[in-house]
């Protein structure tokens, strides 16, 4: 794996990575804060030997991604916020078909037009959503430059891996901020690797693959056997996070994207005044860790999830993990990035029994 080591931006490095992962095909639309995704693929595609397309608007480059992925190219497209709301029909097919490909959603804050500053409030859209129909996408959520690049790169083994839709969920913060990250090693991809792929028939007798619903071709009894398994064996080996300090912690936060940064700066300084705070970071917002949340010590008072949104979208799965078993409270900033000092004393208050735990999720 290389070692070369660059200052990138987290949208340039999500495109780079792409790229080196054999990314050879890309369609999509520009909006704020992921621009940067498109307009480094439209500058450097070609010279990787790609094709960069920007579609009149997101429907239709989702609709050229599925004619990419069937005939077995490494294939992304990226957008934020109502862009990314207009892809979900698009991943509901690439599922229906079970088409590998990577999406990425840049958060950004606001419910409708929204607004163009870094949010958190598309984690339901991302773990709960991505179309109609029962199907399951694999959601990876970088926290810092590096893995942007990191899980990008993976995230195409992934899709592959499984056939599936794999999403990486940064935000508005992660995709703005430059820092040094190592970008991994190039590598080309065989299109013509998969026996499910769209090929060029020569002769009568050769076989001609169709792209359909497999409920359509196996049979649906089949069909929902493979999917069940799939999902099962996805939520069992793909769950990836992060601990700090949780050992002898009295509150846990719980945090993901650009949250999880200001919380390790939050335990390092709740520390040094004897406050004992940790921190499970998810890497994969789904399948969800609920591995991380198995061992915790008895003496654990409660989680505290701290997001960037107007209510506790990961409260849910956070209350799923822990079984219920201990109190959950909501340090919840909405579109302003959380702030250490405010979310140490928030703890202190939990801990003087001043804050009571949360009701409505």
């Amino acid at each position: 794996m290389s070692t070369e080591k660059i200052l990138m931006k987290g949208n340039e490095a999500i495109a780079e990575a792409a790229l080196r992962a054999g990314c050879r095909f890309y369609a999509g639309y520009p909006i704020t804060p992921q621009s940067e995704i498109l307009e480094y693929m439209a500058a450097h595609m070609k010279e990787w030997g790609g094709t960069f397309i920007q579609g009149e608007n997101e429907i239709a480059s989702m609709s050229m991604l599925w004619g990419a992925a069937a005939a077995g190219a490494r294939c992304m497209s990226s957008s934020s916020g109502p862009g990314y709301d207009l892809k979900q029909e698009g991943i509901s097919y690439l599922s229906s078909y079970n088409l590998p490909a990577v999406i990425v959603d840049v958060m950004r804050y606001g419910t409708g037009d929204g607004e163009i500053t870094e949010g958190q409030d598309s984690y339901w859209e991302a773990v709960r959503g991505g179309g109609h129909g029962d199907k399951r996408c694999i959601v990876l959520a970088p926290a810092s430059v590096d893995e942007c690049a990191k899980l990008t790169y993976e995230a195409f083994d992934l899709a592959e891996k499984y056939r599936n839709v794999v999403i990486i969920l940064s935000d508005g913060a992660i995709s703005q901020m430059v820092e040094q990250c190592t970008l991994p090693e190039a590598k080309e991809h065989d299109i013509n690797k998969f026996d499910w792929t769209l090929t060029e028939t020569k002769k009568k007798e050769d076989k001609k693959n169709k792209v359909t619903n497999l409920d359509r071709t196996i049979g649906k009894p089949a069909f929902n056997s493979m999917m069940r398994e799939k999902f099962k064996t996805m939520f069992e080996t793909e769950q990836r996070w992060e601990e700090v300090e949780t050992e002898d912690a009295e509150l846990i936060l719980v945090a993901y994207g650009i949250s999880s940064r200001v919380c390790k700066t939050a335990v390092r300084e709740a520390r040094k005044k004897g406050l004992k705070l940790g921190l499970i970071r998810p890497i994969s917002v789904w399948p969800y860790p609920r591995k991380a949340f198995e061992n915790i010590p008895d003496h654990v008072k409660g989680y505290v999830t701290v997001e960037m949104s107007l209510s506790s979208q990961m409260g849910e799965d956070i209350l799923l993990a822990c079984k219920h078993q201990r109190p959950l409270y909501g340090y919840l900033t909405a579109e302003d990035v959380p702030e250490p000092e405010g979310l140490i004393e928030y703890c202190e208050k939990i801990l003087a029994g001043e804050i009571e735990a949360m009701e409505v999720l």
